[in-house]
């Protein structure tokens, strides 16, 4: 079903200032080429964020850091719900961004005020070049969703942790998608999980012998 258009692309080149581009090239399961983010076991590879939502808020250009803007409401899109961009990239859905306090440098209480419209973070499924102007449809809801609340993401990856395995608590934030500042956050969270999560994740210092897992097949997986 034809859902709208791309309006507006940028990417952030692994040395300099992010830039505006009329095309970018996707490569399926890690991102936007040369891109910063580009990341095999992130759920956070591209920002996908709402024309609308600049016209209502009065934003300025690329206030919203996002790297693809489109002109649908992304806050209606549903976790796991498949996008097609042009004729052959397709990326999906992941979960919505969340609005973070940075964002009142931009207006005030902007982040307050933004709700649920900061933007939704996808991974690319099928690659390809994409550019402005390129049609984009809503395949429907295709692939697992994950939770928005960044608790219930690191409860999943935590789930697909293999028995004769552990995960250090920084691989863990990346899975799940969030900042490594969360780290700190994690002993309690983990403990209060229960007995079987707490013994899955450990600190980078851990004396733990089993051998440390990587992600290797997360979202494959889910």
């Amino acid at each position: 079903m034809h859902a709208g258009r791309l309006e507006g692309l940028a990417w952030r080149p692994a040395k300099g200032k992010p830039a505006t581009a009329d095309s970018l090239r996707l490569l399926a399961g890690v991102g936007i080429a040369g891109d910063l983010h580009a990341d095999a076991l992130s759920p956070r590879q591209l920002l996908l964020a709402s024309a609308s939502t600049y016209g209502d808020l009065g934003l300025p250009a690329q206030a919203l850091r996002e790297n693809l803007l489109l002109d649908l409401d992304t806050s209606r899109l549903a976790s796991g719900t498949v996008l097609q961009i042009g004729a052959q990239v397709r990326l999906r859905v992941m979960f919505q961004c969340e609005a973070c306090g940075q964002l009142d440098a931009i207006q005030p209480r902007l982040a307050a005020r933004i709700g649920a419209r900061r933007g939704v973070l996808a991974r690319v499924l099928a690659g390809g070049t994409i550019g402005r102007g390129d049609s984009i449809l809503d395949l429907g809801v295709l692939e697992q969703p994950w939770h928005d609340d960044w608790r219930e993401r690191v409860r999943r990856v935590l789930d697909a942790v293999p028995a004769s395995a552990v995960i250090e608590y920084r691989q863990l934030a990346r899975l799940a998608g969030i900042q490594s500042s969360y780290c700190r956050a994690f002993p309690r969270l983990v403990a209060n999980l229960g007995d079987g999560y707490a013994a899955k994740a450990v600190s980078a210092q851990s004396a733990n012998p089993l051998p440390r897992w990587e992600g290797a097949g997360l979202f494959d997986l889910y």
